[in-house]
C-alpha cells in the first residue's frame, strides 16, 4: 500500500530533524549507532523505500541508490570514530531519500504514466492516420475521406500543442477523438469493398463480432467528441438524442436476435444502429464518413 503524502512527509522530515535519532549537532556514539540503524531502515525497508521501488521512476531509484552509498559512508565514518562526519552523512542520506520519495509520489507517478499513455496513443493515432491516407489513395476515395484526413491531422496537432503545455487532461480527449475518427474513416472505406469484406469472415458469428466492434467504436467516438457539448444539466443535445436512442434500440434488438442464433438478422440491425450513430456524431458537429 502506498504511503500517503502527509505521512511520508512526516516520516522524512522526522529523519532530517533527528527525531529518528538525532540531527547534525554533536551526538554521542550510541545516538549515532541508533541513527545509522534507523536511517538504514528508512532507505531499505520503509514504506517510502517500497514506494520508490514500485513506482518505476528511474530518477527516484537513483536518489535511493545515492542514499544507500552515503549511508555506507556514514557507517564507515562511525566505525572510524569520526562522529561529526557520521552525523553529516546521515543527514545527507535522509535528504536523498526525501528527494527520491518526492519523485516517486503518487502525483508524480500518475503524471509520468499519463505522459507515457499519451505518447502511446499519439503513436497509434499517427499510424492510423497514415493508414487512412494510404487507403484513401488506393481506393481513390473522394472528398469525405480527404476531409476526414485533414480533420484528424488538426486534432493530432491540437492534442500535441496542449500536451506541450503540460495540459494532458485536455490533450487526451482530443487525441482520442483523432484516433477514433481515423478508425471510423478506415472502416468506412474498407466496407465499400464488398469482396474484401466477404473474405474476411468465415462465419456469420465472426461478421457479427466485427459489427459489434464497429458499433462500439462509434459509441466511444460519441462519448469522446460530444462530452463537452452537453448542456449544463448534462443532457445530450436534442439534435443528437433521437439518433442515439434509436441506435441503442436497434442494438438491443440485434443482440436479442444474436442470442436466438439469427446472426444474419442481427448484423443488419447493427448496421442500421451504426448508421444512426453516424448521424448523431454529425449532428453534434463532427463530420465523419459513414
Amino acid at each position: 500500500m502506498k504511503t500517503s503524502p502527509s505521512t511520508l512527509r512526516r516520516l522524512l522530515v522526522a529523519a532530517l530533524l533527528g527525531v529518528l535519532g538525532g540531527g547534525a549537532v554533536a551526538q554521542d556514539r550510541d545516538q549515532l549507532e541508533r541513527r545509522v540503524q534507523s536511517v538504514g531502515t528508512l532507505i531499505n525497508a520503509s514504506s517510502a523505500a517500497r514506494q520508490i521501488e514500485s513506482s518505476g521512476v528511474a530518477s527516484a531509484r537513483e536518489r535511493r541508490d545515492n542514499a544507500r552509498l552515503i549511508h555506507r559512508e556514514a557507517a564507515e565514518a562511525l566505525r572510524g570514530g569520526d562522529l561529526a562526519n557520521t552525523a553529516r552523512l546521515l543527514d545527507q542520506a535522509a535528504r536523498e531519500m526525501m528527494d527520491g520519495a518526492r519523485l516517486a509520489s503518487p502525483e508524480q507517478v500518475t503524471g509520468e504514466k499519463s505522459r507515457r499513455d499519451f505518447d502511446a496513443r499519439l503513436a497509434s493515432a499517427r499510424a492510423l492516420l497514415a493508414a487512412q491516407q494510404r487507403i484513401t489513395l488506393e481506393k481513390s476515395a473522394g472528398r469525405e475521406a480527404q476531409e476526414a484526413a485533414r480533420s484528424i491531422e488538426r486534432q493530432i496537432g491540437e492534442a500535441q500543442a496542449l500536451a506541450a503545455q503540460s495540459r494532458l487532461d485536455e490533450a487526451r480527449p482530443v487525441l482520442d477523438r483523432a484516433y477514433l475518427t481515423a478508425r471510423v474513416s478506415i472502416e468506412a472505406m474498407r466496407r465499400g469493398d464488398t469482396l474484401v469484406r466477404s473474405l474476411n469472415f468465415a462465419t456469420r458469428q465472426e461478421e457479427y463480432a466485427y459489427e459489434i466492434d464497429r458499433n462500439d467504436t462509434h459509441r466511444m467516438l460519441i462519448d469522446v467528441v460530444l462530452a463537452d457539448r452537453k448542456g449544463a444539466a448534462g443532457a445530450m443535445p436534442a439534435g443528437m438524442q433521437s439518433f442515439t436512442e434509436k441506435a441503442a434500440a436497434l442494438r438491443g434488438q440485434a443482440e436479442a436476435l444474436a442470442g436466438q442464433g439469427d446472426h444474419a438478422g442481427a448484423i443488419r440491425l447493427l448496421e442500421d444502429s451504426t448508421r444512426e450513430l453516424v448521424r448523431a456524431i454529425r449532428a453534434g458537429g463532427l463530420y465523419i464518413p459513414g
